[in-house]
C-alpha cells in the first residue's frame, strides 16, 4: 500500500482573502471547504500533512518574485495565516506528529527546503496536492515531485488561481505530462 501525504499549499490569508496582498479571490475561497475536509480526513487516517507555506522578507529587492508580484506572504504579517477554517484545523492538530508547518520562499515546496527529506523519512510515495495557484506553486511542486520519483494526485475541486485560463492548462498539463490523477 502506497504511503501518501497531503501538501497544502499557500493557501493563505494574501492568496484567498478579498483584501489579501496577491489574491485569487473567489475562485480560491470557493475550495476552502474542500481543502478543509480533505485536510480532517488525511488528519483521521494518520497520514502525512504538509502545510507548505510561501514566506518573503520585507524589502527583499533580491527575490525573483519581487519584479513579478506585489509584496505578499511577509514574514510575521497575518497575510501568512491560512485561510479561514484551514487556520482553526491547523490550530486543533499543529502538535500532532504527522502534522508539518514548513516555510518556503520559492514556487516549489522542494526548492531550498527539506520536503524531499521528511517525505522519505516516512516512506511516502505519493502526494496529494490542495491549494493555490494552480498554474504557479501547485505546478511547480508537481513538477518537482514528478522528477524525483513520487506518484501524485491533484483535486480539481480543491486547487484554484486568479488566472482561470492557466488554471485549465495546468491541470491538463499535470495529467498529461506528468501523469498525475487529477480528480
Amino acid at each position: 500500500m502506497e504511503k501518501k501525504a497531503l501538501i497544502n499549499i499557500d493557501y493563505t490569508y494574501d492568496f484567498v482573502a478579498d483584501a489579501g496582498a496577491l489574491t485569487c479571490g473567489q475562485p480560491g475561497q470557493a475550495i476552502e471547504k474542500k481543502i478543509v475536509q480533505l485536510t480532517r480526513e488525511f488528519i483521521d487516517n494518520g497520514d502525512y500533512i504538509v502545510f507548505a507555506i510561501d514566506v518573503h522578507d520585507k524589502g527583499d529587492s533580491f527575490h525573483p518574485e519581487t519584479k513579478l508580484f506585489p509584496p505578499h506572504n511577509i514574514r510575521g504579517t497575518a497575510g501568512r495565516d491560512l485561510f479561514g477554517g484551514l487556520q482553526t484545523l491547523y490550530e486543533e492538530n499543529k502538535e500532532q506528529e504527522n502534522v508539518y508547518f514548513m516555510d518556503k520562499t520559492r514556487y516549489s515546496a522542494f526548492a531550498g527546503t527539506d520536503l524531499e527529506i521528511k517525505l522519505r523519512e516516512q516512506g511516502i510515495t505519493e502526494l496529494h496536492l490542495v491549494g493555490v495557484c494552480t498554474d504557479i506553486c501547485v505546478l511547480h511542486t508537481a513538477v518537482d515531485a514528478y522528477n524525483k520519483g513520487f506518484k501524485i494526485v491533484v483535486y480539481k475541486e480543491a486547487v484554484a488561481s486568479f488566472n482561470q485560463k492557466g488554471h485549465e492548462w495546468a491541470l491538463g498539463h499535470l495529467e498529461q505530462s506528468l501523469g498525475a490523477l487529477v480528480k
